[in-house]
């Protein structure tokens, strides 16, 4: 099984998308918002948090389906959205102590 026949599965895609949708909402808020500093998170902060969080699950099913049926597949899709998304990755957001901000 290649990795184009596991992507075509919501198992597969949905995590990217989430993540693809994730990054869209912070590249948004800061095209319209800049980076300046906020007295309390918004509503955009809040949905990339949701949409973080729920991508758990979906890779954990992922893991489940797939590592047995192709690890070489499996474990290529699986680290590569393992890799995304966190603090230092380009996909996330960039550390508040690189912003300037401090944190008091």
């Amino acid at each position: 099984m290649n990795t184009r026949e596991i992507l075509r599965h919501p198992s597969g895609f949905l995590p990217l998308l989430m993540s693809l949708a994730a990054l869209s909402i912070v590249l948004v808020y800061l095209a319209v918002n800049g980076p300046a500093r906020q007295s309390d998170e918004g509503t955009a902060a809040h949905i990339w948090q949701l949409l973080m969080a729920a991508q758990v699950p979906i890779v954990f099913y992922f893991a489940i389906k797939w590592l047995p049926q192709s690890p070489r597949q499996g474990a290529t899709r699986g680290g590569g959205n393992a890799r995304g998304g966190g603090p230092g990755s380009p996909a996330g957001p960039p550390p508040a102590w690189r912003c300037g901000w401090s944190l008091d």
